[in-house]
């Protein structure tokens, strides 16, 4: 009797739970809609392609004469990063690298604060948060009177879990007055990450919708600054599963940088949530003309197996795995795009979790533990995943992905109640999170449901 009366009760409060999670919702998407039509309009920016190009060519040529011209290496960095930013294109990440690098062996750091900017920005580009901190904290002892070190260590902290340092160097970073439009634009879009992080989309998205309309306010909009802002506001929508504001943001953002592969991208996976599987391969493949990010290509391979197109789905997740090892001369920027591929695709789950725990040991923010949790699962570490799990979830955070992690860790240890909990969350939060793990937390959570059904009779 005791049993049966635990499992109504289970089960009332579990319901009385997720209506109020569905009316949120709801209530959300309502209010995504109407807050996207406050949004300035999107248009056709110039592109300053050629201008820049020339510009790299001519400060190129300078250094060939005179390689310890420091001021031509420095704003080289900076032209190069452009570049990483526009195209994605790792060529220029090594460029930049490596003119930053000259530049301070030229000229030591203390008389060459452009040099060691730009060799932190590079740092922090290419996933080096540790130095990427330590320079920014030297930049920080040499120019206490600049808000941009500030930026960047809080980028740095970030990245690293230190999330309370991270936003006491963000609010010092506002505290400096005269700001200039570009910084006021970054300021924003910290402030939205630090939102999002906390399981707040809707500040998130206000913060957003300021970056953009600084951005847009300036003499000169940046192309990619703005594309950028658009795009973070489709993640935004897509995260709380209103995929129709998602997909005008990103086509927004295209709008503005027609070949933008960050919104080609997530074109792709607003259209395959929405049910259009072939336009989402489509999207997809022009994004990986562009990048051949290898979370892109891993995506494309979940559609193609979507769409009974098996050998060529096995081509992709073959090329997502060599794109993620060739990429190692880089760094390590696909560690951990690489141990969740493998996680999600129920392959070589020891080297999955090496590959999570190598990058969560110097890297401890809550999507490192995610990805610890999720390996430690499919390499059957039951115990690991379920501490790991529990630092992920640390900050609330609102992410479909995180929930279901959550829940089938909860389902492998045999507490029912919990699954279902964390499961409802992800469906009720994002219904089409992922184009196939949805699919498989909707048969867990059936599982769970009626395990949990059995067990009140």
């Amino acid at each position: 009797m005791k049993k049966k009366r635990f499992g109504v009760i289970c089960k009332v409060t579990l319901g009385l739970a997720l209506l109020v999670l569905a009316a949120y919702s709801s209530l959300w998407a309502l209010t995504a809609w109407s807050a996207y039509k406050s949004v300035p309009p999107a248009s056709l920016l110039p592109s300053d392609d050629a201008a820049n190009q020339q510009t790299i060519l001519f400060l190129e040529e300078r250094i060939k004469h005179d390689q310890e011209d420091f001021i031509a290496q420095n704003k080289l960095a900076g032209y190069y990063l452009q570049r990483v930013r526009e195209t994605g294109d790792l060529t220029y990440l090594k460029l930049a690298a490596h003119a930053s690098e000259i530049s301070v062996k030229t000229l030591a750091p203390e008389h060459n604060l452009d040099g060691l900017a730009e060799l932190t920005q590079v740092e922090l580009t290419s996933h080096e948060f540790v130095t990427a901190r330590n320079h920014a904290l030297q930049l920080i002892d040499l120019q206490p009177d600049k808000s941009y070190p500030r930026q960047m260590l809080g980028d740095a902290l970030l990245e690293l879990g230190q999330y309370d340092e991270a936003k006491n160097a963000y609010w010092l970073m506002e505290q400096f007055g005269g700001v200039q439009v570009l910084t006021r634009v970054a300021i924003e879009q910290r402030l939205a990450r630090v939102a999002l992080l906390s399981g707040d989309p809707r500040t998130a998205t206000e913060h957003f919708r300021k970056a953009l309309r600084t951005a847009l306010a300036a003499p000169a909009p940046q192309r990619e600054t703005v594309a950028w802002c658009r795009w973070q506001l489709g993640e935004t929508a897509f995260s709380t599963g209103d995929y129709r504001t998602a997909e005008k943001h990103y086509r927004d953002a295209l709008a503005t940088f027609p070949s933008y592969f960050r919104a080609l991208a997530s074109l792709g996976r607003v259209r395959a949530a929405r049910g259009d599987l072939s336009e989402a391969a489509e999207q997809y493949e022009k994004a990986i003309s562009i990048f051949p990010d290898p979370s892109y290509v891993a995506a494309l391979g979940d559609i193609d197996h979507l769409l009974g197109r098996e050998q060529d789905a096995a081509a992709q997740y073959k090329l997502a795995e060599a794109i993620a090892h060739l990429s190692l001369a880089a760094g390590n920027l696909f560690n951990r795009q690489e141990a969740l591929f493998y996680a999600d695709h129920d392959t070589q789950p020891e080297k999955a979790y090496e590959n999570a725990i190598q990058e969560y040991a110097t890297r401890k923010d809550i999507y490192g533990a995610d990805a610890v949790a999720w390996t430690a699962l499919k390499a059957g570490k039951l115990g690991e995943a379920q501490t790991a799990i529990k630092e992920a979830l640390r900050l609330g955070t609102r992410d479909a992905k995180l929930f279901y992690h959550a829940g089938m860790i909860a389902q492998a240890a045999g507490d029912r109640v919990a699954a279902a909990w964390y499961l409802k969350q992800a469906l009720d939060l994002s219904p089409q999170f992922d184009p196939l793990q949805a699919g498989f937390a909707r048969k867990a959570l059936s599982a769970v449901t009626e395990g949990n059904a059995n067990a009140a009779n």
